[in-house]
């Protein structure tokens, strides 16, 4: 069984493509499901962010499983298959290890180090765990990624790059004076964070509104910090009187067109958020003149100019090193069973060879018996130790499972035994 990852991201994809690749909560829950129903498939995790959409497996065939995730995320993506897979990753194994690792860690991220990620992994890791979509080997291998992710900011100061996309267009919108006015549609995580920033940047609660088609969900903001919330009816009323627009509302198609950011506009200049995906504000609002459009292209560009810290080549030395030892652990765990078998096997062949000699060797004392014990323990031993210390050595390179392997076919080792021994590690 090997762990693969089957995905696109905006280093991959551009956003247009990303936006119509996005899913939803609903729909990520559907495309682990039923990747589930592929029979060489055992376990599976959907990441879907507001830059990527990747699709975890534990598989035990790479070319079928490739095949039938792509074709899986095409379904859900509503995306032609063939133009599809120009704009797909794979990583497979190791790879995909070094590549989960990375992305908890905000090294593939948009912005280069961001936090946001981290909560986003682990809501994927919960997800799963509640549909019952993962196992104990992509457990494992989220449960380390989101380890190294808190380890990569704990030790570095990863956080000054920016903590979350939110945060990175903000900075982008520019430094709000006292008069400011900020309406932020929608009340998600996503909405709740640019609140959270604004809030915290120093912004007078009494200058944000908060709009959202159920209103309950924006009140939820108002008692949480303090904000005002308007009805959807009345969006457009108090999008004429915003500064500021930041747009992450979810929905499936652009909620702001040309012609309503236009009349809302009026002449004046206004700054556009849009953190949604697919897009909330249409693309050519950027051509109405003082309106300023921010959204994840812009982004984009603006983090492949960022000027790359030296906390960055630290957190990826963490991830390196976190890598390797994992991957050392992962060799060890799948050739130990092979090596106790050996042992075992070594064990029964000197009891069942002292059993003989006793038998035949009735004149003997105890003193003499225990001899031939010993001398038939030490023989085995012997024999044993070296293939027994090279597996060992081997673990860590390329070769480390291959040798596992042909150690159990030399030595005839039963299938049987090797799988037991697994098993009873495997129980709690």
């Amino acid at each position: 069984m090997s762990v693969l990852v089957v995905g696109m991201s905006h280093r991959s994809a551009p956003i247009d493509v990303l936006e119509r690749a996005s899913l939803d909560t609903d729909a990520g829950l559907k495309l682990a499901s039923r990747v589930l129903e592929t029979p060489f498939i055992t376990e599976s995790v959907v990441i879907s962010t507001c830059n990527r959409v990747e699709v975890y497996v534990e598989a035990e065939r790479f070319h079928g499983a490739i095949e039938e995730l792509s074709r899986l995320f095409a379904e859900h993506a509503g995306l032609d298959r063939d133009e599809l897979v120009q704009h797909l990753y794979v990583h497979y194994d190791d790879a995909a290890v070094a590549h989960l690792f990375g992305v908890a860690a905000g090294m593939d991220s948009m912005i280069l180090g961001e936090s946001q990620i981290l909560g986003q992994v682990r809501q994927s890791l919960q997800t799963a765990q509640a549909e019952s979509t993962v196992g104990t080997a992509l457990n494992t291998l989220f449960q380390q990624a989101l380890r190294i992710g808190k380890r990569g900011h704990a030790e570095t100061g990863i956080d000054r790059l920016a903590p979350s996309v939110v945060t990175a267009a903000l900075d982008a919108a520019g430094t709000p004076d006292a008069s400011t006015r900020y309406l932020v549609a929608g009340a998600g995580t996503m909405a709740n964070l640019a609140v959270r920033t604004l809030v915290d940047r120093g912004v007078a609660p009494q200058r944000i509104m908060v709009a959202n088609r159920t209103y309950q969900r924006a009140y939820e903001l108002v008692a949480a910090f303090g904000v005002s919330a308007v009805r959807w009816q009345a969006l457009d009323v108090e999008l004429a009187a915003a500064d500021v627009l930041v747009s992450c509302t979810g929905a499936t198609g652009v909620v702001f067109d040309a012609d309503r950011i236009r009349t809302a506009a009026a002449g004046r200049s206004m700054t556009l958020v849009d953190l949604a995906l697919p897009r909330d504000i249409a693309a050519d609002t950027v051509a109405i003149d003082g309106v300023t459009l921010i959204d994840l292209t812009v982004l984009s560009q603006q983090a492949a100019t960022a000027e790359i810290a030296a906390d960055v080549d630290q957190v990826r030395a963490i991830v390196d090193d976190e890598v390797r030892s994992f991957l050392a652990a992962k060799s060890a765990s799948a050739v130990t069973p092979t090596v106790v078998a050996l042992r075992s096997m070594a064990t029964e062949v000197v009891a069942a060879e002292t059993e003989r000699l006793e038998s035949r060797l009735a004149g003997l004392d105890e003193a003499q018996l225990a001899e031939v014990r010993t001398a038939l323990r030490r023989v085995s031993e012997k024999l044993i130790h070296a293939p027994t210390v090279r597996v060992q050595q081997l673990v860590e390179g390329p070769a480390g499972l291959t040798y596992a392997d042909a150690l159990a076919d030399l030595f005839a080792l039963d299938p049987a035994a090797v799988e037991a021994v697994t098993g009873v590690g495997d129980q709690p």
